[in-house]
Parts: structure tokens; sequence; C-alpha cells
């Protein structure tokens, strides 16, 4: 193993240890305000600095908004220090992962007027596949034909609803060439987007979609019509996703479900001694998911607080 993934093991353990946890975070849900919620964290690595705050006049919901963003950008900060410690064959890598914010830019791109939205990008950096170029079309023809030409490859349709599934279906794709665990993250990932399609009554119309979900569930999970079937047929290591009882399966249940997965997953990545690929994908999945919590966190709080069960249930 290379002197590179040497040093981004390490790196990759010492920025995991930056996370909060459930515990912490769990205090922080339990403000009855954003603006305790946002004191409690200001000796963490949530923290913002004080110049980097938004203006006083933002209400509540505006401030919760920015501070969520700040989070994500915090991570995605964390993946491209990580990724400036690899070996060159680590950006691919780390590209590949860093797929959610690129999804998350062009998302806001795409409910944004034209100039507007600036404010709430993500900057990528040397992690972008084709965003840069993205930020610049003009019409969703114009961004079908950007990813078409990217590792993004061919979402499958040019309305705003087939770029964004698609997209998603490709992102799957993508992290599932990185290997176990990540593989069965994105078939997992995959399994839900096709029993959300499900659950709203509509079977798959992306194209991409099918695709993607016959080659990491097989064809028989791919056709299913409704989402007991779905369950019936998914690979065994990846039903867990859609629980025990999928006739009263819910979307929040298996994102949760998926997510306590993909920590789990991180952890162990990061207990083993290897100087590999390893810890860095555990890191990424760990710091991933604190992220989320933490996110989640401050949107009950700014609810003036509320059931710490359903914040349990929901992370």
């Amino acid at each position: 193993m290379s002197a590179g993934w040497a040093a981004g093991s390490v790196r990759a353990r010492v920025l995991a240890r930056r996370r909060i946890g459930a515990g912490e975070a769990r205090r922080v849900a339990g403000c009855g305000s954003l603006a305790a919620a946002l004191s409690m964290l200001a000796t963490t690595a949530y923290h913002q600095p004080q110049e980097r705050q938004p203006p006083p006049l933002l209400d509540v919901r505006e401030l919760l908004a920015a501070r969520q963003h700040a989070i994500g950008a915090g991570l995605l900060w964390n993946l491209r220090v990580l990724a400036g410690w690899l070996p060159r064959g680590g950006t691919p890598l780390m590209r590949a992962l860093a797929g959610w914010f690129e999804i998350a830019n062009l998302a806001e791109r795409l409910a944004s007027p034209p100039g507007g939205g600036q404010d709430s990008y993500f900057d990528l950096g040397a992690l972008a596949t084709a965003w840069p170029r993205l930020r610049d079309c003009h019409d969703l023809a114009a961004v079908r034909t950007v990813l078409a030409a990217s590792a993004w490859r061919d979402p499958g349709g040019d309305t705003a609803g087939a770029l964004m599934i698609g997209l998603r279906a490709r992102w799957a794709e993508r992290v599932s060439a990185l290997g176990d665990p990540a593989g069965t993250w994105a078939a997992a990932a995959v399994a839900l987007l096709l029993a959300g399609e499900l659950s709203c009554g509509r079977r798959p119309a992306s194209p991409v979609l099918a695709t993607v979900a016959s080659r990491l569930l097989g064809p028989t999970a791919a056709g299913a019509g409704t989402v007991t079937v779905l369950a019936r047929d998914l690979p065994a290591r990846v039903r867990w996703v859609l629980g025990d009882t999928p006739g009263s399966w819910q979307p929040w249940q298996g994102e949760a479900a998926w997510w306590h997965r993909v920590e789990q997953d991180g952890q162990r990545l990061l207990s083993g001694t290897g100087l590999d690929p390893k810890p860095v994908i555990g890191s990424v999945a760990v710091l991933a998911a604190d992220a989320r919590r933490v996110r989640s966190a401050l949107e009950l709080a700014a609810r003036g607080g509320g059931s710490i069960e359903v914040f349990d249930a929901v992370v």
C-alpha cells in the first residue's frame, strides 16, 4: 500500500473523531430553541466562526436553513481535505462519494430562478464531476447533455423529475463500483428509490432507475409492482432496508434504516488496522451520518423542541 493511502487512512481516522455522536446530538435536539442548540454546538466541530455567521435579521427558518447548509458545507470541506491526503487514485473514490453534493446543487439550480440560489451551492472544488458546467446550463435539455458527457452518464430524461431520479440512480451505480460495503449501501439506496416510486402508485418511469435496479437488485425485484412484492424479491443482503412489515412501510423508516446500517459499517471500517481505502470510506460514512443527525437535531430545536422519541426514530 502506498504512503499516500497510509497518510490518508490516518487522516481519515482523525477527521472521524470530530463527530459529536448520537448522545450529544440528542441533547441538541432537546433544546427549546435554535439559539440554545447553536450555543450547545459552539464548542464542537459544528461551530461556525463569528465572521461567517449570517446577518442577525434572519428569521428562525432562514437561520436554520443557513446553519444546516453550513453543516453540509463543513462535511464537504472535510471530504476535500481528506482527498488532498490521498494518492492520485483516491480522487475518483472521493468524487464518487461526494456525488450527493452535486445532486443537491443541481436540485437547487433547478428550483431557483436564473441567477438565484448562488449562496446555496456547495463548493466541490476538485471533487466536482460536472457541476461547473451544469451551473451555466440554461435549460433542462442542456443539463442532460452535460451529464451524459460526464461520468454521470445519461440520466434518462430531460424533465426535472427524470433528471433527479436518474441522477440518484447513477450515483448509486458509481458508489457500487467501490465494492462492499459501499456496494450494499448503493443497492439498498436503489431499493429505497424504487419503494418510494411504488408507494406513490408509480412504477419506475425512469429507464435509468430500471436499468440500475436490475443490475444491483436483479430483474425480478426491478420489475416489482408494489412495495410488498419488492420487499419479497429483494436480494437477502438488502432486504433489511424495507423492514419486516413492508405493507405499512414509510419512506422515513427506510431512510433511517439505511443510515443506521451505513454508520455501523463505517464504524467497522474505521476499527480495522488497514492503511488502505477502507478507513477513508468509513470516515466519510460516519461523518455524513453525524452531520445528518445534527441537521435533524437543529430542525427539532428550531421548532421549540418536541418528542425525543420521534428524533430517535428518524435518525
